[in-house]
């Protein structure tokens, strides 16, 4: 889950979708319970889980291991049998990029390894660099008028950013937690923000890229960013520019420890010299600049609604620092589960059931944006497609490893009843909460803007967002494998009676509305 949040700008009106919905639907428990019994009994989230993340390692959209983890998943969807597996271009993205090397040690006043990583998308060393440190504080380092009239000092120096120190309060209270039932009772919008932040997102990163030019050309060797929750081993490593084709080249940049860079800041404030080497080689090309998603489907057997379509998705894209085991292989591992389970179990759908997994989500839901607005709505016009019409639902999972706790309606009244009722045969699950709040921040909120029933579940946050999100912890080891079980029975059955069902499922209505963020 990429933590840049979206917001929708509505306008007129454009329609209202006619049709009916049931009040009361037939739900098929006698499957529901087959599907629980499958996975319980012979799950394979493991292996899935090995190979999109050990195996296929970081999955940068546009690397070799977000190639690798496609392919795999092409190739094993294949091997079950569903039809049209495939990857599917959505539009331009930009260069490639991994790492191949990288190493840094500080020197003076004695030999100690530093605790860093390449932020994605930076420069390579073009060999050995060392030197002196000049430290700047995060509001220095977006001045611009300050850093201009600092310039000489960067010359032949890494500048290192970095605060206060650690706020060890921090350290008493659980990194890890499960939702109360008062917590799910009271679910309010979450990861949605205003125009006004995102804009605010936008300026920052003109200010990153001019402040960026000043200590290139002032001659700094390198960028080194320690933020405050960089604490207790965790190092969160995340890129905001640089994979464009227009991108300025900065010079090498880097995410440290809070721990190494508040020792630096004092070594430096008590007198002592200190002096970084680091060495770092990364490869980047721009031979294929496109942007893929991963597709296949379970083909629908009723005459009529076969052509209609229930989706279900994550991302399969991550950071670089680790596996980007929690965010987000593991939606796209219950994701491919769910699909596992439906085709192995022979269920017979009766609407068409095409799973997706995208990339560029990091980057501002850029693969599920550009698949919508290829099959489903004009962005410019705002006219829908054809297609869009077909579509009965997309359900989204991207919060982490922790179980399924109940479904955001995301304002659909309507749906409100309806999910209640499937979710009854789950509460033994602890999958009890339908809220109409609406949660933002990833791929369901590119098939809402198209008009599209789009929901993202409510899960468990485990340690999301305090060790893993966007982390160097983020590895196969944090994830939950008893919890991915109970998401894949939920997400499975639900599918499975979304197509199932005699009508497609209500929809809100469709306004003028513009995405105010698509990438930087």
């Amino acid at each position: 889950m990429t933590h840049l949040k979206y917001l929708f700008i509505s306008g007129a009106l454009l329609l209202v979708h006619a049709g009916s919905y049931a009040q009361q639907d037939v739900v098929d428990t006698a499957t529901f319970n087959r599907i629980r019994k499958a996975e319980l009994s012979s799950s394979q989230i493991p292996q899935i889980a090995h190979y999109l993340t050990d195996v296929s390692g970081a999955r940068l959209t546009n690397s070799p291991g977000y190639s690798r983890a496609a392919s795999w998943a092409v190739a094993t969807m294949k091997k079950w049998g569903l039809a049209n597996a495939a990857t599917e271009r959505w539009g331009t993205f930009g260069k490639s990029w991994e790492v191949q090397d990288f190493s840094m040690m500080m020197r003076a006043p004695y030999n100690a390894q530093i605790r860093a990583y390449p932020t994605p998308w930076s420069p390579s060393s073009k060999g050995q660099l060392q030197g002196g440190v000049v430290v700047i504080t995060p509001t220095q380092s977006m001045d611009t008028t300050y850093l201009s009239n600092h310039a000489t000092e960067y010359k032949g120096k890494f500048v290192l950013v970095t605060g206060t120190a650690a706020d060890h309060k921090k350290n008493f209270e659980p990194s890890a937690e499960r939702l109360t039932d008062t917590a799910l009772a009271n679910l309010k919008d979450t990861y949605m923000v205003p125009k006004g932040i995102i804009n605010m997102y936008n300026d920052r990163m003109k200010v990153f890229k001019t402040a960026d030019m000043i200590l290139k050309n002032a001659g700094a060797l390198a960028f080194i960013s320690a933020g405050r929750n960089n604490v207790n081993g965790t190092v969160f490593v995340q890129g905001y520019y640089g994979y464009k084709l227009t991108d300025p080249e900065t010079i090498p940049q880097l995410s440290i420890a809070l721990e190494d860079a508040q020792k630096i800041k004092r070594l430096l404030q008590s007198g002592q010299k200190v002096e970084l080497a680091m060495s770092f080689t990364g490869k980047s090309s721009s031979e294929d600049t496109n942007g893929y998603n991963v597709v296949g489907e379970i083909p629908g057997t009723d005459p009529k609604l076969k052509s209609q379509l229930v989706m279900l998705g994550g991302h399969l894209d991550s950071w670089q620092a680790a596996t980007g085991a929690t965010d987000n292989a593991a939606g796209c591992i219950v994701m491919l589960e769910a699909v596992r389970l439906l085709d192995s179990l022979g269920l017979k759908p009766k609407r068409t059931i095409r799973i997706a997994l995208w990339s560029g989500e990091e980057q501002g839901l850029l693969g599920s944006f550009g698949y919508v607005k290829n099959h489903f709505r004009d962005a410019v016009k705002f006219t829908v497609k054809p297609e869009q019409a077909k579509v009965s639902a997309y359900f989204n999972l991207d919060n982490g490893t922790g179980k399924i706790r109940g479904i955001y309606a995301q304002s659909n009244e309507k749906m409100k009843p309806i999910f209640e009722q499937w979710l009854k045969p789950f509460n033994d699950l602890g999958a009890t909460a339908v809220t109409l709040a609406n949660t933002g921040s990833t791929d369901h909120l590119s098939f809402d803007w198209a008009g599209i029933p789009g929901f993202q579940f409510v899960q468990d946050p485990i340690d999301y967002e305090t060790r893993t999100h966007h982390s160097n912890m983020d590895d196969y080891d944090h994830l939950m494998i008893d919890d991915l079980k109970q998401a894949a029975i939920i997400v499975a059955s639900f599918v499975y009676q979304a197509s199932i069902r005699p009508e497609m499922l209500p929809r809100k209505p469709l306004e003028n509305e513009t995405f105010v963020f698509d990438g930087f």
